[in-house]
């Protein structure tokens, strides 16, 4: 579909007048939250230490209760957060999270014991949601003839947060200090807070909050079958890009023989994935528009299977980084494609509920994903976490593939 088509279908969907502009604000939002929320990565453990915590196993395991406490909190919550967009309006959901988060992580640069920090990281989870909040309002706001395209940016955004957030984390604390780090976060969401309040506009449907109120939810959904497919993609996607978390600096020891350079090496192994996936996300997106979303999805399982196999086989780290860049091409498409499917297969009146729980079932994956690679690491071996997940995502391609709505 050419861009002069996209545009005369933007035309005739008065509802999407303002879809750019919230386009942009949103990445821009999200890009800031999600550094926001990921740059403590680096230094998490040191704040424990400075918060009184001085046995190293209790900083271990107290610095992964606060990480992991933010991603619980938020997975409960998003389908509430998601059916009340449906109701009130996506953008009062964005005004909430990014003032809570502002708030709330001006907040952790002030906590006086771990109980506090992990509190708080509780509730960063309970108030955030400004990045699944945004994929929401850009889901519903944007012309349907682009929402793959629209998404894809926005997940690029999203992404490259992810990426840059750990380096300015390991770059600014010897510069300003671990609490004015906080603080400083806090400062930039706050800017987004004022973004999202003066330039998102949302054109609101009265009839849409009458129809949320009165059935909204799963059973507005007419046919399920799409929507589940689309439930346990993201899951499997979060799980297979987690799995190997638990075992790379393990794996990547094994690999070279200086044991200098293990640590730096595994951190570029971890961001190469976020990489491809930022540089491929609206390509893929846009490519989705144009041929369809089932067969993105399913060629881009099917290839990260393939991409899995030779990584459980590789002699050295270079080959491991370039797979893994090669990998995060292939999924980079995948969250955008999942959730226009649901837009496309929801009631406008139910989408921010469904689009909340997809967003719950990859946080599931992404929980569960770093626990089962672990397991198996630690018990069977290294290599079979590689193969175990190349087939679990060979498993949800053929699965997409034969799920996907029959052409009449």
């Amino acid at each position: 579909m050419t861009d002069t088509k996209w545009d005369a279908a933007a035309a005739v969907e008065p509802e999407s007048a303002h879809w750019m502009r919230n386009l942009f604000v949103c990445l821009g939002g999200s890009f800031t939250t999600i550094v926001a929320m990921t740059l403590l990565l680096p230094f998490l453990p040191l704040y424990v230490e400075e918060l009184g915590v001085v046995n190293k196993a209790a900083v271990v395991q107290w610095s992964g209760i606060a990480y992991g406490a933010t991603f619980f909190a938020a997975a409960l919550v998003a389908p509430l957060w998601g059916r009340i967009g449906d109701i009130y309006g996506r953008k009062l959901m964005l005004v909430r999270a990014s003032l809570g988060m502002a708030v709330v992580i001006s907040l952790m640069g002030m906590a006086g014991s771990v109980y506090q920090l992990v509190a708080l990281r509780l509730l960063t989870g309970l108030a955030g949601g400004y990045s699944s909040g945004s994929m929401v309002l850009v889901a519903t706001q944007t012309p349907k003839a682009r929402s793959a395209w629209a998404l894809g940016t926005l997940s690029a955004g999203i992404m490259a947060g992810n990426l840059v957030g750990p380096l300015i984390g390991g770059a600014l604390p010897p510069i300003v200090g671990i609490r004015n780090t906080f603080l400083l976060a806090g400062g930039i969401i706050f800017i987004a807070f004022l973004a999202t309040t003066f330039l998102i506009k949302e054109e609101k449907s009265p009839a849409r909050s009458q129809a949320a109120k009165a059935g909204g939810g799963w059973k507005a959904i007419p046919d399920k079958r799409p929507v589940i497919a689309m439930l346990i993609t993201g899951m499997l996607l979060m799980l297979a890009n987690m799995s190997i978390e638990p075992i790379i600096t393990v794996y990547v020891g094994e690999l070279t023989d200086n044991q200098a350079q293990v640590t730096m090496i595994s951190g570029i192994v971890m961001s190469v994935t976020a990489l491809g996936a930022v540089l491929s996300a609206s390509r893929l997106g846009k490519l989705a528009d144009r041929i369809g979303h089932w067969y993105v999805i399913a060629a881009a399982m099917a290839a990260a299977a393939l991409l899995l196999l030779p990584q459980a086989f590789v002699t050295a780290p270079w080959q491991l980084i370039a797979l893994r860049f090669l990998m995060g091409i292939a999924l980079g498409g995948l969250l955008p494609c999942v959730t226009a499917i649901i837009r496309h297969n929801v009631p406008d009146a139910a989408a921010g509920g469904i689009l909340g729980l997809s967003i719950s079932s990859q946080y599931v994956g992404q929980v569960a994903g770093p626990i089962i690679g672990g397991f198996i690491g630690g018990h069977i071996g290294m290599r079979a976490v590689f193969l175990g997940t190349a087939v679990l995502l060979a498993a949800g391609a053929a699965y997409c593939w034969t799920a996907r709505p029959k052409a009449p």
